[in-house]
């Protein structure tokens, strides 16, 4: 089974898969571990989504809370505050762009897709609001089903598991299965690189991608972009992870990723041309 000719209708635009496509992260954040507060002003991130379009992202992924591990609390009202006015400009000023909100809340996800956003990017799976998959269903957008074991707040304190590739794909496919049940057809799935795991479980996961992308009819993203699981093995600033992260993206692609999303939209693109020089795609 492959997904590589998987395709999601964001808002009547059809996006395949057969290219992969890269996400550019767009952080409206003060404290995000590797770009906070550089784009909490709203010229300066529409700046940065303007240099990411350029250099290629497929999508835009605006996000209002940081999800870093014990990141502090945001009410809904600020995470819309951040949020709203960033994607309400760029849908305004790009006419072509798909962007996605990265939220857990069913009702930022409502507010932003009526701003103008095309896909919700949950990384709590549905987890940390029950509303999530209704919403889902009701607005008939794309979804990033995303695994995490915990919260933010706690989800690296002794992370367990005994099969963490077997064990992550089974919980995503039960998500998935549920949201087809509600309707939902356009799904990708992530499989939470550092939400609750371990740097010893997050490469099996990232050589396991092979294995979800083989059982599943999902395209699956990568989420790996200058994350701890990169950094701290060669003891090094998520700021001097670039080479680090273009191999990994490079093991993802390999292994069966079909979406990077990422902080440098530049670097991942020379990745990808090179793998498809190297399988004749070029």
């Amino acid at each position: 089974m492959t997904n590589s000719s998987f395709s999601i209708n964001c808002s009547g635009k059809l996006h395949d898969f057969h290219h992969i496509a890269v996400m550019g992260i767009l952080n409206a954040t003060p404290d995000s571990f590797y770009d906070g507060g550089q784009y909490f002003n709203l010229n300066f991130a529409i700046e940065h989504a303007a240099k990411m379009l350029a250099e290629g992202a497929d999508i835009i992924d605006v996000g209002g809370v940081s999800t870093r591990p014990n990141a502090a609390h945001v009410s809904e009202q600020e995470e819309m505050d951040r949020v709203l006015p960033i994607i309400e400009r760029l849908t305004a000023s790009f006419t072509d762009i798909v962007i996605s909100i990265d939220t857990y809340r069913a009702s930022v996800a409502q507010a932003a897709y009526l701003a103008g956003a095309h896909i919700v990017n949950d990384i709590s799976g549905g987890d940390m609001d029950e509303g999530m998959f209704p919403m889902i269903a009701r607005l008939k957008c794309p979804y990033i089903l995303s695994h995490i074991q915990g919260t933010p707040q706690n989800m690296q304190n002794n992370p367990q598991y005994e099969d963490v590739v077997l064990e992550v794909l089974k919980l995503l496919t039960e998500k998935a299965t549920k949201l087809k049940e509600h309707g939902v057809n356009d799904i990708i799935l992530d499989p939470g690189f550092g939400f609750g795991k371990t740097i010893e479980q997050n490469y099996q996961l990232l050589m396991g991608i092979q294995v979800m992308s083989k059982s599943i009819a999902y395209p699956i993203l990568a989420g790996i972009s200058r994350k701890s699981m990169l950094y701290k093995p060669l003891g090094i600033t998520p700021k001097e992870s670039l080479t680090a992260t273009a191999a990994a993206h490079l093991i993802a692609i390999q292994n069966g990723a079909r979406l990077l999303r990422v902080h440098d939209v530049k670097a991942a693109k020379d990745v990808i041309k090179i793998w498809e020089l190297s399988q004749g795609r070029g």
